[in-house]
């Protein structure tokens, strides 16, 4: 039997959702939560996708098998007893035994989150970026976005990603008194490609580069055209879609 878990977490303390060696994951504890608590076997689930290291998440979907059904609300609590608080079940949803979390998923959507103004209960989710900033430039310059498909130039190289090519439906930059946030939504995400595409679109903000310029750097696909990535601590992947019936 098949279910999905939806999950929030905060990034800080771990090295992305993937499994790696020596490194503590948001799939690790997941993996070992799912084990302890059904003592049916060791569970491996499945991940909406993969954040990168201090990345957060307040809507990730993952997938996990099970011989027998299961109470959906009373497992949600006792996981969440044994989750550490950075990790928090949100709702368990049976599902078909064909659905699948990350293949399944129609669309994602990130935020990134900036502020403008030294604000200490800020620093470990925003990035603090006191320039000056013509958001109706960045917001002109997301519209290049929509036209393109093949985004290598934001890709992280060397990636393991079988084709750069990735269908963005939603982008755009707003401001609420000295916080602006980045949205965008795509059917899929390279790795660091929303980090990298931020960090150019900076560089659009503050003059440095003209909106023509963003349009060459997408058509070159070479990451070294681009900006630098922005740090991770203020990326959430914040909605995941599904279709109506899973």
């Amino acid at each position: 039997m098949r279910y999905f878990i939806q999950i929030a977490y905060n990034g800080k303390d771990f090295h992305g959702w993937q499994v790696q060696p020596n490194a503590n994951t948001v799939q690790a504890e997941m993996n070992k939560a799912l084990t302890t608590y059904f003592n049916q076997g060791k569970i491996h689930c499945v991940g909406c996708g993969r954040t990168d290291t201090g990345v957060h998440a307040t809507d990730f979907f993952l997938h996990f098998d099970i011989e027998q059904p299961i109470n959906e609300k009373e497992s949600a609590y006792r996981l969440n007893r044994i989750l550490p608080f950075t990790i928090a079940v949100k709702k368990i949803i049976k599902v078909s035994d064909t659905a699948h979390s990350r293949f399944d998923a129609l669309s994602r959507t990130y935020e990134y989150h900036l502020h403008t103004s030294k604000n200490p209960f800020l620093l470990d989710g925003s990035l603090f970026y006191p320039y000056p900033l013509d958001l109706d430039k960045m917001n002109r310059a997301c519209q290049i976005l929509f036209k393109h498909s093949d985004f290598t130039s934001f890709s992280k190289v060397h990636s393991d990603a079988k084709t750069n090519i990735c269908t963005i439906m939603a982008a755009h930059w707003k401001q609420k008194d000295d916080k602006i946030i980045f949205t965008i939504q795509a059917d899929r995400f390279l790795r660091n490609m929303v980090r990298a595409i931020v960090g150019t679109m900076l560089k659009i903000g503050q003059g440095k580069i003209s909106i023509e310029d963003f349009e060459q750097i997408i058509l070159q696909k070479d990451r070294g055209k681009a900006g630098k990535s922005v740090d991770g601590k203020a990326l959430y992947l914040t909605k995941v879609e599904y279709p109506a019936k899973q």
